[in-house]
């Protein structure tokens, strides 16, 4: 018997805030905590993503622990996400009801590549405009849309010009800063 979203708040509401849990074709999959430095990552694009859209008031950007249940009935949760304020004009108290105009993947040690990609190309086939897998190994950014793939690295600039008119982030300014003895 396939699990539903009411299974999934009640799992969460057990295991507390030190897991994360999706469901995803009716089974729920709890993910571990992510590594230090993919979350770093995470916040870091998350936070330079919410400095520009909140002063426009052009939309809402969240974390890893805000879960979207998506027209396919699959409940997920991004790293970090943008949604549009035309489509979410308040924050629901629950998952919200659709899909994020951009969602992100930040690569942690226990992730694998083919699993972040199938979960964007799900996050693009139920909506989003935009999906980006960060990873730190590598040094990467890999930005997909629905028609094509695009690859950054170090001395690129993250733009997009379609959804976040006027923002951008030096790809160099995503990954977590090594602090030198002195």
């Amino acid at each position: 018997m396939p699990l539903t979203v009411k299974d999934l708040e009640s799992i969460q509401t057990k295991l507390g805030n030190d897991y994360r849990v999706e469901l995803v074709d009716g089974r729920i999959t709890v993910m571990s905590p992510s590594g230090y430095e993919s979350d770093e990552v995470a916040f870091r694009l998350g936070r330079r993503l919410a400095d520009w859209v909140e002063p426009n008031r052009i939309g809402r950007v969240t974390g890893s622990s805000a879960g979207f249940t998506l027209p396919d009935s699959n409940t997920r949760a991004p790293d970090v996400s943008f949604v549009r304020a035309d489509r979410l004009r308040r924050a629901p108290r629950s998952f919200a009801q659709l899909a994020p105009d951009l969602m992100v993947e930040v690569k942690s040690p226990s992730d694998s590549v083919d699993d972040l990609e199938k979960k964007i190309a799900n996050f693009l086939q139920q909506g989003t405009q935009v999906g980006i897998l960060v990873n730190p190994e590598d040094c990467t950014v890999r930005v997909f849309r629905a028609e094509e793939t695009v690859t950054l690295r170090d001395g690129d600039v993250l733009t997009m010009p379609d959804l976040l008119p006027g923002w951008s982030v030096a790809v160099s300014e995503l990954w977590s800063p090594v602090f030198e003895e002195e």
